[in-house]
């Protein structure tokens, strides 16, 4: 038996933050991240929402890039002390990702990292709060996923914690609120929709009720995000809601060894996510390739991309990838990117390990072993064709 899970409800369009407004509760606690929801009123027009609602409120601010363990934790005993009813999550994808792990440590103090990172071992959650989520970036759409990424910064890696029990409650898609993001942050998560709905759409698990929204998506952003990129307000609002049907088809259809890969990198060299995928995405096709090149070439059809053959079909999705990568100003290898051949030859033994282990290997449509995801990350650190 397979799933399919959202969230239960999902407001979209400009102004719709407003919805707060209509929460029926008694305390709500906001978690945002760094200074940019304060700085364009967004934090405070949540918090003036939920106090129009009858509602006690508390914030917990200050959620870094690629949160860790002990934010985590720090903010579920924020949550203890309050004893909210109600979590509201406003920001881009790290803040809602550890607003999301507070909430299964709130609700279940005893619970444990280890045991939260084991896919699909959560309890059951909503015993203390409902989960509202609120982006403020066009790409992870975290707010409507099973998923949230949290870096052990002592052992060096990130964890995918995946558990439907972690789909929010309520997703509130506002472009109003996205459009302030900055140039370099619109072409990282752009490029993180689009390998999430890449993956999603050849991943083991994808089914008709996952691959429309893929292939919408795709479309959308193949549209939209360059001009998105140059700030075109249209395009922007079309990349907030394509980001965000990539991820309902992501979650439940789950990801590939882009995501693994840019996991681990990203914990020991600090690439920016959606770099990573974006850097990653193109080798990982030519891999894939090898057991599913039939989907690509749906993906490159439904693209209307150039090419009779599956071969040619296929290529030209990848090009149309490296064309996206010179348009945004991505690096296309690690080289590029600026990690030292040193750094990267002392850390290739781990990360490749670690990158097999990762929870979304499991579902990539083509087997990988740690000697393959070696080949795999030379690959892209020296720009080099995947031949095996």
């Amino acid at each position: 038996m397979s799933r399919f899970t959202l969230p239960r409800d999902i407001y979209h369009g400009a102004g719709s933050l407003e919805e707060l407004k209509n929460l029926k509760g008694k305390k709500a606690i906001v978690v945002t991240g760094g200074s940019s929801m304060k700085k364009f009123g967004f934090l405070d027009k949540t918090i003036d929402y939920l106090k129009q609602a009858g509602l006690e409120v508390e914030t917990i601010e200050g959620v870094e890039p690629d949160p860790g363990v002990d934010t985590v934790m720090d903010g579920a005993k924020k949550m203890l002390n309050f004893e909210p009813d109600i979590i509201v999550s406003i920001g881009g994808g790290s803040a809602i990702d550890a607003a999301k792990a507070m909430w299964i440590f709130y609700e279940y103090p005893d619970f444990t990292f280890k045991e939260a990172v084991i896919p699909f071992n959560l309890p059951t959650l909503r015993q203390k709060a409902i989960f509202v989520a609120i982006p403020s970036t066009s790409g992870t759409a975290t707010e409507v996923t099973a998923f949230s990424v949290i870096t052990d910064y002592k052992e060096k890696i990130k964890y995918p914690l995946a558990d439907f029990n972690i789909t929010p409650d309520i997703a509130i898609i506002d472009p109003n609120i996205a459009k302030t993001m900055p140039k370099k942050l619109i072409a990282h998560t752009g490029m993180d929709a689009l390998t999430h709905a890449t993956e999603a759409y050849v991943a083991a698990l994808h089914s008709n009720f996952s691959d429309p929204l893929a292939l919408k998506a795709l479309a959308m952003i193949k549209k939209s995000l360059v001009d998105s990129y140059n700030d075109n307000e249209e395009a922007k609002e079309i990349m907030h809601e394509a980001q965000c049907l990539a991820g309902m088809a992501f979650s439940n259809a789950l990801l590939g060894i882009t995501h693994s890969m840019a996991h681990k990198v990203g914990a020991v060299f600090g690439i920016p996510h959606g770099c990573a995928n974006a850097i990653f995405l193109p080798y990982v096709i030519s891999y894939n390739r090898k057991a599913c090149e039939d989907r690509y070439a749906d993906i490159a059809r439904y693209l209307e991309l150039e090419g009779k053959t599956k071969e040619e079909l296929v290529d030209s999705f990848i090009a149309l990838i490296d064309e996206l990568n010179n348009k945004l100003d991505i690096p296309h290898s690690m080289q590029e990117y600026g990690i030292e051949e040193s750094e990267f030859n002392e850390h290739l033994e781990f990360i490749s390990h670690n990158a097999v282990l990762d929870a979304c290997t499991g579902a990539n449509p083509r087997e990988i072993d740690d000697e393959k995801m070696k080949k795999l990350f030379i690959c892209t650190y020296y720009k080099k064709e995947v031949d095996f």
